[in-house]
Parts: structure tokens; sequence; C-alpha cells
């Protein structure tokens, strides 16, 4: 069965639990930046 691609995104948000943490890479730029972030979505590490 297909979702729409809102709903299996959602999906994937509501599977994050207290003990996630989530990291973002930016590799586009000249300097290479990362972030994580916790369920909540609190900034823990910015570089």
């Amino acid at each position: 069965m297909k979702f729409k691609q809102s709903v299996g995104q959602n999906q994937r948000i509501e599977r994050i639990t207290t003990s996630h943490l989530v990291v973002g890479i930016d590799m586009a730029k000249e300097v290479h930046v990362a972030q994580a972030t916790n369920f909540r979505g609190i900034v823990l590490s910015r570089n």
C-alpha cells in the first residue's frame, strides 16, 4: 500500500522516542555543519 509523502513522514516522526538523537548534516556548504537535536526538537549541539 502506498502512502502519501506526508503520511509516511508522519509515521517516521511518530517512531522517534526519548532514546533517539536526530542528527542533521549539511555537506553542501564550503564548511560542513552538523546539528544534534533531541526527540523534542531541542538543539543539543551545533557545529
